[in-house]
């Protein structure tokens, strides 16, 4: 039905009233053109600076673009530049198929087992509990259910070799039993990267350079941060306030590099599609455009997209108030859930200021694949369920006709944004106003340390306490309450956080407390050889 709107004009002092047919929005009939649009228009809703997509369907791109721009700059800065299909963004965790692709060439080359123990390969691995140890597999590095809990602050919160991360596996204390849960994290994607180390004598960027990216002629394809130095880049932003910020820290960037086999490649669009095409047809593809070549048998390219565990709600994607799934799994490197009845293949890739999603409709052969650089925007799912709908289902059915992602999504995240501020706001709420310190502040100034957190150094300066973890992230501490602090991070995109100093029965300052984990305070004449082994 047609809207009618009235116009009102008065001639003469006498009313006329008229109807005016409003002008309805034309949609775009072409299903590409129509797709791109609406990519553009949730661009400027969800206010991201730079963004690509790419689409392929029975192996022939239906889109490759970027929209907006690499760095987003302030006024008297320049023209911005503009992104393209060649821009490199962060893949970051969608990084992890690639490993999981790369374990598998190796068992196509009868090298190693899926299910073979971790420690024929890497003899000094070692978790907390022997009993695991001895029977983790390789398979169970893929999986994130071997009982680790998510032990990001290993790369994020100090700069230590991969060695070094994977010795400290340790101290941490299991979550909860091997392949009994299933908690997120990135820590046994490295020991994978270790696994191919060891088994091939390559080490994992090269291996995944030699055996992935030039055989699909991926040639701006990067495995490591520290190797991207091409001016087309994406920056990356994260909105503090309501306000787009550029985040310029080239340490906070290469950080991943330390667990690079579980989010550290860059690539664009123009690579991308080749991996794109090889996934969904099991890992085929052209060689010099004539030969068909193959990166895994048809066996072990299934095996990575056979379900491997479930995935409880609490760790799913808040998308599935949406998208109402009624399983949900994880492959080897992949996501999985229904959705209209069809399998979904899927993963995100999130740091600091950059985003990524690799989504498939295999039995459609249809594939998207969206970056972005701004922190969580979260736009990705929306513009990968759009694309489902728009290019792999009945485009007749009014669910795929009418269903606005973009909106839904934005309406989703911002209710969930708005209950993480009343929580916040809840827990300042707790704040006893008008106390003080109990010790002066160099009190508690000095060195904390804890053998499997590193070190926390805190100084007196200009009359204000100020930190140091593991001489990576810094920031100012302003009494809060009794003996609680507020840290205010240097690096601004950390927003904020409570650190506490405990006493000992003498009143002397023993220990800081800080992300939950207590770190033990260093005294001059004492034994804290426990603490800093």
């Amino acid at each position: 039905m047609r809207s009618i709107l009235f116009i009102f004009i008065l001639f003469g002092g006498t009313l006329v009233v008229r109807p005016l047919l409003a002008q309805k929005k034309r949609v775009p009939a072409d299903p590409v053109a129509r797709y791109d649009a609406y990519v553009e228009q949730a661009v400027r809703d969800w206010r991201v600076p730079g963004l690509t997509v790419t689409v392929v369907k029975d192996g022939k791109v239906l889109l490759k673009k970027g929209y907006g721009v690499r760095k987003q700059v302030g006024a008297g800065s320049g023209a911005p530049e503009p992104v393209n299909s060649q821009t490199l963004f962060a893949m970051a965790s969608t990084t992890k198929a690639m490993t999981a692709a790369c374990l598998g060439m190796l068992v196509d080359e009868g090298k190693l087992n899926w299910d073979d123990p971790v420690t024929d390969y890497l003899p000094d691995f070692q978790l907390y509990d022997p009993a695991v140890t001895r029977d983790i597999r390789v398979r169970d590095l893929l999986t994130h259910n071997a009982g680790l809990g998510n032990a990001d602050f290993l790369w994020s919160a100090m700069q230590i070799p991969a060695n070094e991360i994977l010795h400290r596996l340790r101290l941490i204390k299991p979550a909860y039993s091997l392949r009994a849960g299933f908690i997120y994290q990135n820590i046994m994607y490295l020991a994978a990267g270790k696994v191919i180390e060891k088994v091939s004598g390559l080490p994992w960027d090269v291996f995944i350079r030699q055996r992935i990216f030039e055989p699909l002629g991926m040639s701006r394809t990067r495995a490591l941060f520290r190797e991207v130095t091409d001016a087309n880049r994406a920056m990356p932003h994260v909105m503090i306030n309501d306000t787009i910020r550029l985040v310029e820290s080239r340490i906070e960037e290469g950080s991943v590099d330390a667990v690079g086999p579980a989010g550290s490649v860059w690539s664009c669009p123009d690579d991308l599609v080749a991996w794109m095409r090889c996934m969904l047809d099991t890992a085929r593809y052209n060689s010099g455009g004539v030969t068909t070549k193959a990166l895994l048998t048809p066996a072990t390219w299934a095996e990575l997209f056979r379900p491997q565990t479930l995935v409880t709600d609490g760790q799913f994607y808040p998308t599935q108030q949406l998208t109402k799934p009624s399983w949900k799994t994880y492959g080897l490197g992949w996501f999985q859930h229904d959705y209209r009845g069809h399998r979904v293949n899927f993963h995100t890739g999130s740091l600091t200021g950059m985003v990524a999603i690799h989504g498939q409709l295999p039995d459609q052969k249809l594939a998207v694949y969206v970056q972005a650089n701004l922190d969580h925007a979260e736009l990705r799912h929306a513009l990968m369920y759009r694309a489902f709908d728009e290019f792999g289902l009945d485009p007749t059915d009014v669910r795929t006709v009418h269903r606005d992602w973009s909106t839904e999504f934005r309406l989703l995240y911002g209710r969930l944004q708005q209950r993480a501020k009343l929580a916040e706001r809840t827990a300042d709420s707790t704040r006893v106003i008008n106390t003080k310190p109990s010790l002066p502040l160099t009190a508690y100034a000095g060195t904390y340390l804890d053998p499997l957190y590193g070190k926390v150094d805190v100084s007196v300066q200009q009359g204000k306490l100020h930190l140091s973890i593991n001489n990576m992230l810094t920031g100012s501490l302003s009494h809060w309450h009794y003996d609680t602090f507020r840290l205010t991070y240097d690096q601004f995109w950390n927003g904020s956080d409570t650190v506490g100093f405990l006493l000992d029965t003498q009143g002397n300052v023993a220990k800081l407390s800080w992300g939950g984990v207590e770190l033990a305070k260093v005294v001059a004449g004492k034994n804290n050889a426990q603490a800093a082994r």
